[in-house]
Order: structure tokens, then sequence, then C-alpha cells
């Protein structure tokens, strides 16, 4: 799925009522020199410590994203990431303003729990997920909050994220600092700093692209 300019998109439909803008201390890098940042916001999986970093630029209401959370991501999860082998990155890239109010929920969340309800939402996208012909904001409000009473939150708590613009700078900067890596679509995996292209990647080639750079770090 492709969008040539999300944050323009995400602003016509209102979702971000502040500007792109540095999100101070939290934002800060804490790798240097290489051709990828970490940052103490991100939400990660694996080793921290691991030579080898896979960022994926996902959206929430992807397709494209939820296959390739079903098909290929628990083979990499029990192989690589379990393993200790990488450091595995999870950021939005959004394309609509759905996309937002859900990562914004799933921001409530312990942090332990970002992934478990990121997969939650893939895995239920007929119940929320426009593109799967959910009919108006309503309908998606209430596909989101029975998701949120499934991870454990109330309607009210539910409701009280998806309006919290706290978090509006956050998702602009992390989907503007996209453009370093040229993404353009979704879901877009970069490897060590470079780009392998957008699309839900199949296992095998993933697993190859991993172990060739596994290898180069030894």
């Amino acid at each position: 799925m492709l969008v040539k300019n999300p944050l323009l998109a995400l602003g016509l439909m209102a979702l971000m009522t502040v500007g792109l803008a540095a999100c101070g201390e939290e934002e800060k890098a804490t790798t240097s020199g290489l051709n990828y940042e970490i940052l103490p916001s991100d939400r990660t999986l694996g080793n921290p410590k691991s030579k080898v970093v896979l960022i994926e630029y996902a959206a929430h209401t992807c397709p494209a994203c939820a296959a390739f959370n079903e098909n290929t991501f628990p083979r990499l999860k029990t192989n690589y990431i379990d393993t200790g082998k990488i450091l595995y990155v999870f950021r939005l890239f959004p394309l609509r303003a759905d996309d937002g109010a859900a990562e914004k929920i799933a921001r409530c969340l312990p942090e332990d729990k970002y992934f478990s309800f990121v997969d939650l939402l893939f895995r239920n996208h007929r119940k929320w997920n426009v593109e799967y012909g959910v009919q108006s904001p309503e309908g998606v409000r209430a596909g989101l909050v029975q998701l949120g009473r499934i991870a454990g939150m109330s309607e009210a708590q539910v409701d009280q994220c998806m309006v919290n613009t706290a978090e509006d700078d956050r998702i602009n900067k992390v989907a503007e600092d996209a453009a370093r890596y040229n993404v353009t679509g979704t879901p877009t995996l970069i490897l060590n700093g470079v780009s392998q292209g957008s699309g839900a990647m199949a296992y095998d080639t993933l697993a190859k692209l991993l172990d060739d750079e596994l290898a180069k770090q030894k």
C-alpha cells in the first residue's frame, strides 16, 4: 500500500493538531556512527546489543502489513528475535488517521503489551478497518473500543487514549524521519540502515538477508 504524503493526509483528516516538531530528549538517538538510530521511544524486541537491526515501518490499517504479521513475523520472531540474533524495531508509518488512533491505544498499554495489541489489530481488521468494509468513523471507533476491551481497557480509557494529542508530535516525527530511508509504502524493512523495499516479504527471502548480514558481523 503506497502513500505519497502520509503527514499531509493525516493533517487533512485532522488527526494531528500540532505541527512537526522534534520531541526533545525522549527522541534523542541512542546509537551513533551508524546508518540507523534506535530511539528511547521505539518499541523493540530481541537483543539490544545485536549488530543486526531490522526496522519495520508499518501501518496498522495496512493489509500487506497484516499479511507480513501473519505469514512471516512468527518465524522471524522464533528464529531470529527470540534467539537474540537481531534487534527488531516496529515503527508506525501512518497511511490514514485511523492508524494514529490505533497507535495511541497501543501506546497507552504497558510497554510489554504493545506488540500483542498490534497483533490484535492486524488479526481483526474486519472489526475496525475501512479497508475491510467498516463504513463510518463510528464503526472504526466501536471496533477499536472492542479491541481495547480485549486488552483490558475500558471504553472511557480507549476514548481518552485516542484524543491524547501528546502522542501526535511523536507520530509525526517518526513518519518524517522515515524519509531518510525513502519510505513510501508499508511494510518497508530497513536492515542495518538499508531499505529492502516495501511489500510483505516472504520469510525465506528475509531469512537469507538476515543470515548474510549476520555473517558480515562475525
